[in-house]
């Protein structure tokens, strides 16, 4: 089967744009990719899309042009990005297409999301006693990993840093001034031990990126990363996860420990191998706990390897270089799209400010309620 390759990408800027709908800002990030790639609309053979709030990604067509192309609608909460670029992966895989177009896009109001419980198969009350919230959530399960694994509240502060940093070094991040460790420390308290500088926040923001075959690439004399693996995966009995209302004793494996594993046998590769990752940081705990279920080292070892700066870069592992989003906040159906991108940027040395100097390996990772998590393995 043919390789996989990323041979275009772009951006709408992430954070509030004023006076531009989430499809505007869907419809700037394809135009991007194609002219990154100098191709045009009518050269797509596919796309698949998706979109949380901003309405259907398929309304794109009349702006770029009704050309009869197969769209595909993707929603699967925060791993929408993740989940298109599986589709589109796969559509090539297959031998049915060998060019197409993946894009992401949202514009979330102001304040908290506002999940409902009935669409994630739960009663009512679970909602009405304010369990749908995820920073109370986040907070307690965070909470309880501080505690089986000696991971104190400073590193909390120490991963929220280091994003707003990289925020500053990046053009599409909506954070882009630094904030200090006691800043962070001292902030309003949102959800002990999380304060306001370790969440992240509903944003806006667009990323589209084409895909083409090993054959088709060559044949346009395009290059870009290769995608060595990518999976998704949902949660499995005895997993803790978001909107979950309890906690089994017996436990058992994540959904982010099942679809990393399924990606690197998928890349043949191991965690060992990586030289960038953007790992899913809903809030600076998240980092944290990926870090390890994504096997990039052991429960507690975060805590030596933050203190050290392992993660920044210029580190042994930097993480989510862009910002993440923590300084890029979160628009859902862009989300996991950007992380890819920002790893498309690094693997072509176009990370201007912020690359990672002789990267070859680039890893990403999304995670969604109510417990799904997208991997993608991406090589130079």
């Amino acid at each position: 089967m043919t390789d996989v390759q990323i041979v275009g990408a772009g951006i709408h800027p992430f954070g509030r744009t004023d006076g531009r709908s989430g499809l505007d800002q869907g419809v700037f990030a394809i135009r991007e990719a194609l002219a990154d790639a100098g191709l045009d609309w009518e050269d797509m053979e596919f796309a698949y899309g998706g979109s949380s709030a901003a309405g259907a990604a398929d309304a794109v067509l009349p702006r770029l042009g009704l050309t009869g192309i197969p769209f595909i609608n993707v929603n699967n909460g925060c791993a929408t990005g993740g989940s298109a670029l599986l589709s589109g992966y796969s559509a090539i895989k297959s031998g049915e297409f060998e060019l197409g177009i993946v894009v992401g896009f949202d514009k979330h109001p102001r304040g908290a999301f506002n999940a409902d419980p009935e669409a994630s198969g739960l009663p009512r009350w679970y909602g009405e006693t304010g369990m749908m919230l995820t920073t109370q959530f986040f907070a307690n399960k965070i909470t309880r990993y501080m505690a089986l694994h000696g991971i104190t509240s400073e590193t909390l502060g120490r991963v929220a840093e280091k994003a707003f940093e990289n925020g500053t070094r990046t053009p599409h991040a909506w954070r882009r001034s630094p904030v200090d460790l006691e800043t962070i420390m001292n902030a309003q308290m949102v959800s002990d031990p999380l304060t306001k500088y370790m969440f992240c926040s509903p944003a806006e923001g667009g990323t589209a990126l084409i895909l083409a075959s090993e054959k088709k690439a060559r044949e346009l004399g395009l290059s870009g990363p290769k995608v060595r693996g990518a999976a998704i995966r949902t949660r499995p009995l005895g997993s803790f996860e978001v909107f979950a209302p309890s906690l089994e004793i017996e436990r058992g494996k994540s959904a982010v420990e099942l679809a990393s594993a399924a990606a690197w046998a998928m890349a043949g590769v191991g965690p060992e191998d990586v030289d960038v990752a953007q790992l899913q940081d809903t809030e600076s705990g998240a980092e944290i706990m990926h870090m390890a279920e994504n096997g990039f080292c052991k429960d507690g070892e975060q805590e030596a390897m933050i203190a050290n700066g392992d993660t920044r870069i210029g580190g042994r592992l930097p993480v989510n270089t862009d910002g993440g989003c923590l300084a890029c906040g979160e628009p859902i159906g862009a989300s996991g799209l950007r992380q890819i991108y920002e790893n498309t940027q690094q693997l072509r040395d176009r990370a201007d400010g912020r690359q990672v100097e002789g990267a070859r390996i680039g890893y990403s990772q999304v995670y969604g309620a109510p417990g799904l998590s997208g991997c993608v393995v991406l090589e130079r």
